[in-house]
Order: C-alpha cells, then sequence, then structure tokens
C-alpha cells in the first residue's frame, strides 16, 4: 500500500512521517534551512503485518502544488494532516479537493500537535473536519488526534494503518506495465534510476520497457520495489528501476515520463475527457480555456473546449483537453486541471478518449460514443461501443488505450460476443448486428450500382468501401470481401467487385455499331487499326460514342487500349505477345531492341514504340536502357479472347 499525505504546510507532515518510520523525508539542504517540505520525500515501514507500506510525503505549500500532485499519483491512501492549533487551512482545502477529483476513497484524517489542544478545541476541530468532508470521497474516514512530539495517538495511527494495509484489495496486477517517472538519477556503481509508482500491470528483471512520451526503449536491470531488492514490481508499489540502453541518461529522462510495455507507447495530444468544475471557481469554463493539466507525474499545458454548453462551478460535463505536447495516458486515468499562474486548482476528471477527433467533436455520434466510453468496465464498454452503430472497434487500439493485457482482451472479447476480424495489420471487432448490416448493404449497394450503371463490369474497390456501412479499415474490408465471396455473394474482379450474376453487355446499338469497327481492327491492317478520331470519319459516327463503346470493349476484353484514343483487338494483342515471345527467343541473350518488334509487326516506329511501352506496363516485358526483355511469368496474360472480340 503507499500512503500519500495532504495538507497545509507546517501542519506536521514530515514529523508524522517520521514518527511512523524514523525516516526524515526532507533530505534536501533548502528544505533543512528553510524547516518546509519543497520535494517529494519517501520513506517505508513495516507496521507487522509482513507488508511494507510505502510513505509520500508531499509540500504543503500552495507554490508547490505541482509536486504534490506529483507525489499524489499512484497513493491508494491519504493520510490528511489538520494541524490542531492552526485548523482547517487553504491548503487543507485545496488538497482535499485534489484527493476528491482524484477519486482517492481511502484514507485517515491525522489531528497532528494534538498537544497544542484542549478537549474542547480537538472536538470541535473533529467536527469543522467531519463537516468539510462530508461532500468529498472521503467522507466516512476515521480522525485521529496524533503527536510526534509527544507520541500521543502515534501507536493507534500504526495499528490502523496495519489493519488498512491487511484490508486494501491487491491492485490487479494483470494489465500492462506503467510507472510515472518522479525521480530519475544517477546511482554510482548501477547507472540512470527512475522511482515512482507502478501505475497497472508488473515488471521483472530483463524487461524491455519504453520511456514514454519520447519513445527512447531501455532494458530493466535491477529492481527496488517498496525500498527492497526485487525481481519484479507491481501495480500499488512504489518502484526504483537501474534502466540501460542506448541514450537512456538522467538528461532524456524527466519527472513525467512514464516507463511503459513497448505496446503502449502512443502518446496523445487531444483527449476527450469527464470534467468536474469546483464550485469555488467564479465563471464558467468556456471554449478554448487555458489552464495547466495535471496527470499521473506530468504538467503540461492545456486548451479546454466544452463539448456542450460551457461548464459551470460545480458542475461537470465533456470536454476536449488539447495540449501543449503528447503525453503518456490510458483511458479512465484521473487529472486535475489548475489555472496558468498556478494560484488555484479548478477541477479534474478521467480520460475517456485519447483519440479524440479535431473535427466533429460535437455530433451525436461522438455523444454516443462518448457515452460508451464512459462506462467502468471494459466488457460492457466494448458492447456498449459496438453497439453505436455503424462503428467499428480496433482491438489493439482497444486493449493499449486501456493498458490491457493480451488474456484480458480476449476474456472481454469472449464476454462482448464480437465479431472479429483478423488481418496482418491488426484485428477489429464489430457486433453481429453490423456484420449481418455490412453483407446486407453490401448488396443493396451493388444492386443499385449496376442498375445505374449496367455497362460497368463493377464497382471500384475502394469507392466501395467508402459507400460501405459500417465502413472499414482497409485490411479488415478485404478481409471482409474475401468472406463474402467465398460465400459466393459477390465476386472480386480485380480492382473491381461485382454481384455473381452481373455481366456487361453491349445493346443490339451498341454491337452494331462495334461491328463497324471490328473490320478495321482485323485483317492485313491488325497491327496499325485507325485512331478513334480515324474511325468517325470512316463510318460516320459521333466521336464520343466510338470511344465510350472501345472503353467499354475493352473492359470486356474484347480489345487493348494501347495509346490515348489508339485500340487494338485483343486477338492482336495476344498475336503481338507471341511475336515478342519469338523475336526473344532469336535475340543473343533474349534481349532485343524495339527495331527488331517493328519489322515483324511491318509498322512505323513510333506505334512500335507505343505497343512496346504497353506491353512494358503490363509486365510482358521490361526495359533496360535500349533493349527489352520477356518476363517469362507474363507472357500467358494475353490468352483467348472473349466471345464477340473479332
Amino acid at each position: 500500500m503507499i500512503v500519500g499525505t495532504a495538507g497545509h504546510i507546517d501542519h506536521g507532515k514530515t514529523a508524522l512521517v517520521k514518527a511512523l518510520t524514523g525516516v526524515d523525508t526532507d533530505r534536501l539542504k533548502e528544505e533543512k534551512a528553510r524547516g518546509i517540505t519543497i520535494e517529494l520525500g519517501f520513506a517505508y515501514s513495516n507496521f507487522g503485518n509482513g507488508s511494507v507500506t510505502g510513505f509520500v510525503d508531499v509540500p504543503g505549500h500552495e507554490r508547490f502544488i505541482h509536486t504534490m500532485l506529483a507525489g499524489a499519483c499512484g497513493i491508494d491512501y491519504a493520510l490528511l494532516v489538520v494541524a490542531a492549533d492552526d485548523g482547517i487551512m487553504p491548503q487543507t482545502l485545496e488538497h482535499l479537493a485534489i484527493l476528491n477529483l482524484l477519486g482517492i476513497n481511502r484514507g485517515v484524517v491525522a489531528l497532528t500537535k494534538a498537544d497544542l489542544a484542549d478537549d474542547i478545541r480537538r472536538a470541535s476541530l473533529t467536527l469543522e473536519v467531519r463537516t468539510m468532508l462530508r461532500e468529498s470521497s472521503l467522507r466516512d474516514v476515521v480522525i485521529m488526534c496524533v503527536s510526534a512530539m509527544t507520541g500521543e495517538g502515534i501507536e493507534a495511527l500504526k495499528h490502523h494503518l496495519a489493519e488498512a494495509e491487511r484490508e486494501a484489495t491487491t491492485m490487479s496486477a494483470s494489465g500492462r506495465f506503467r510507472l510515472a517517472v518522479d525521480r530519475c538519477f544517477i546511482l554510482p556503481g548501477a547507472g540512470t534510476v527512475v522511482t515512482g509508482s507502478v501505475i497497472s500491470g508488473r515488471v521483472a528483471l530483463g524487461d524491455l520497457v519504453t520511456l514514454s512520451p519520447s519513445g527512447l526503449p531501455a532494458r530493466v536491470r535491477s529492481i527496488h520495489a517498496q525500498n527492497r531488492t526485487t525481481g519484479s514490481g507491481s501495480a500499488g508499489e512504489r518502484c526504483a528501476l537501474n534502466l540501460s540502453g542506448d541514450g537512456v541518461s538522467k538528461d532524456a529522462i524527466r519527472r513525467g515520463d512514464m516507463v511503459v510495455d513497448p505496446v503502449l507507447h502512443a502518446p496523445a495530444d487531444r483527449i476527450d475527457a469527464e470534467l468536474a468544475v469546483l464550485a469555488s471557481e467564479k465563471r464558467p469554463l468556456g471554449e478554448w480555456f487555458s489552464a495547466r493539466l495535471h496527470h499521473a507525474s506530468t504538467e503540461v499545458g492545456v486548451r479546454i473546449v466544452p463539448l456542450g454548453l460551457p461548464i459551470s462551478p460545480g458542475q461537470s460535463g465533456r470536454a476536449q483537453l488539447v495540449l501543449d505536447r503528447a503525453i503518456a495516458a490510458a483511458i479512465g486515468d484521473r487529472f486535475i486541471i489548475r489555472d496558468v499562474s498556478a494560484q488555484r486548482t479548478i477541477g479534474g476528471g478521467k480520460f475517456l478518449d485519447l483519440r479524440a477527433p479535431a473535427r466533429k467533436r460535437k455530433t451525436a455520434e461522438r455523444r454516443e460514443l462518448l457515452n460508451a466510453a464512459a462506462r467502468q468496465d471494459a466488457p460492457e464498454t466494448l458492447v456498449a461501443l459496438l453497439a453505436v452503430l455503424p462503428f467499428v472497434v480496433d482491438l489493439d487500439a482497444f486493449a493499449r488505450d486501456r493498458a490491457l493485457a493480451k488474456d484480458e482482451l480476449s476474456r472481454i472479447i469472449t464476454t462482448a460476443k464480437a465479431e472479429v476480424i483478423v488481418t496482418s495489420q491488426g484485428r477489429y471487432a464489430l457486433s453481429k448486428e453490423a456484420r449481418i448490416e455490412f453483407t446486407e448493404h453490401l448488396q443493396r449497394t451493388l444492386t443499385a450500382f449496376h442498375g445505374d450503371n449496367p455497362d460497368l463490369q463493377g464497382i471500384g474497390r475502394e469507392r466501395l468501401r467508402m459507400l460501405a456501412m459500417p465502413r472499414l479499415p482497409q485490411p479488415a474490408f478485404l478481409v471482409m470481401l474475401r468472406e463474402e465471396q467465398e460465400a459466393g455473394r459477390l465476386v472480386m474482379d480485380g480492382s473491381f467487385v461485382r454481384l455473381p450474376g452481373h455481366e456487361v453487355r453491349l445493346t443490339e446499338k451498341e454491337e452494331a455499331l462495334y461491328a463497324k469497327l471490328v473490320p478495321h481492327m482485323t485483317g492485313d491492317e491488325r497491327f496499325r487499326p485507325p485512331r478513334v478520331r480515324d474511325f468517325c470519319e470512316m463510318i460516320g459516327a459521333d466521336e464520343k460514342e466510338v470511344r465510350r463503346i472501345l472503353k467499354l470493349c475493352a473492359r470486356l476484353g474484347r480489345v487493348d487500349q494501347i495509346r490515348h484514343d489508339h485500340f487494338f483487338a485483343r486477338r492482336t494483342t495476344a498475336e503481338m505477345v507471341e511475336i515478342i515471345r519469338e523475336v526473344a527467343a532469336s535475340a543473343d541473350n533474349g534481349e532485343f531492341f524495339a527495331g527488331a518488334f517493328r519489322d515483324r509487326v511491318n509498322n512505323g516506329r513510333k506505334v512500335a514504340i507505343e505497343i512496346l511501352e504497353f506491353f512494358d506496363r503490363q509486365g510482358v516485358t521490361f526495359r533496360r536502357g535500349d533493349v527489352r526483355r520477356v518476363n517469362p511469368h507474363r507472357l500467358d496474360l494475353y490468352g483467348e479472347p472473349r466471345s464477340g472480340s473479332g
């Protein structure tokens, strides 16, 4: 268990920790000289139950609230200190508000310097404190009178903390590892060491980790957990990690970084969140409100954009947090908002979506998604997200942004009864209803497209993806198309998709026009057929109509478009492939010049070059300088032409 102190300056937090543990957490010369805590202090004690209790002693001065917030990260038990002589003071209230916003509901209140108060003062202060706690997350905690000077109440407090340690619910270590760095230093003979609270997961000797948001990779050389050398560290413990790796140094790591499982490295700089504004604020939080965001041990500038009406004092609402720089975070993490001058705490809340959109952030669909993301239980969240049709969940991102382990995600998928699409680039999930809707929508879209475009072989695959509901990422869409094809519901024809029964045919009028073109594309002149404009003069047809018919016949495999407005009969194209094969076979090393092909087809140099460039694009030949070689794997590309190709 990690206990964090809280309370006003000079109310005896450090003295109380020393009385409980024997450790003076004020280690800096300036702290000794000024008699106040400036930096975070750490101490450990075993209260006789076999477990080590860690203490984080925080500064009480208003100028060091940012340091207090860094220390509050990861604590699961609050030791709120109120001096019996001074009573409730400004930082008492601010620290309590912070604990409340962080959702810390386990703790104890210590009325310190009890030797300076008589029974009447103790009773009245106890009543004041109970009133103060009434609306907070610590409303039901015990209030104890103690004195570090005389020792009064110290043993009773130790006993209380030992009971709290025994009753503490062990934090789950099944998630992926995250440690919020609050210190980094060089230890002689060891190297770079970082310390912090383990927020989730477990780390072991030799593990590869990543420093986020910088992305610096490192390896764990040794571990101290709760001030003891060990082979592993888990959630709910304070750990010191000795790290090694290229670039790993004291200068490369700072307070606010996180040491994470490499899978989790995905910094966020635009986050949708649930935000509560303290009643002490004078004005609502409106569009692009500037503030400072405190999360874990980091502090960063933020602009707040309410996702509805401005958030009034004492109220809660959804907001988008636009950060000055990216941070390492997870969905469900708590945060605190303070003003830019660092004089007051404004509010706080928890993260709902780490990948918030810059546009359309206030739409009805976004509201539904955030309502789903606000669920406490991960399986419930996945079910709720899948219910927001036509939403598709990127499962790997879902697990990463919640720091879920692989086995946790598998259990959640099973519980949610989701349809999973497995691709080489990741896994995606959609509801059974969305899967059915996808198939039905494809059928409706293809039917409508064929009805409007009977002369087209099908709809382009990417165009179909953009029309499909739900809209899937490209890898997932391709997998789903293949499943639909295997089920016989559609046909993937190259880069086009069509219904199984769809076949492009020319109308009688179109066939009649094509029949006039065929004689000029076959026979002795087949290697130099007329271009579109020449056809128009020869048969007296409209140029646009001739071009349309020839392009349609190209899709049917009757002709090939060698160059713009220059079409060859498919049978002629196949014949030219055979000529290329023969020319290459008779050439030295299989390399031939364009002139050798031109002589065989009895064509002009320009047209012969155009034909060979067409075959280069088709992969039948490939050019190297002035010569070409044949690609034997593509020689069968042009087989027998389809019926009606002339």
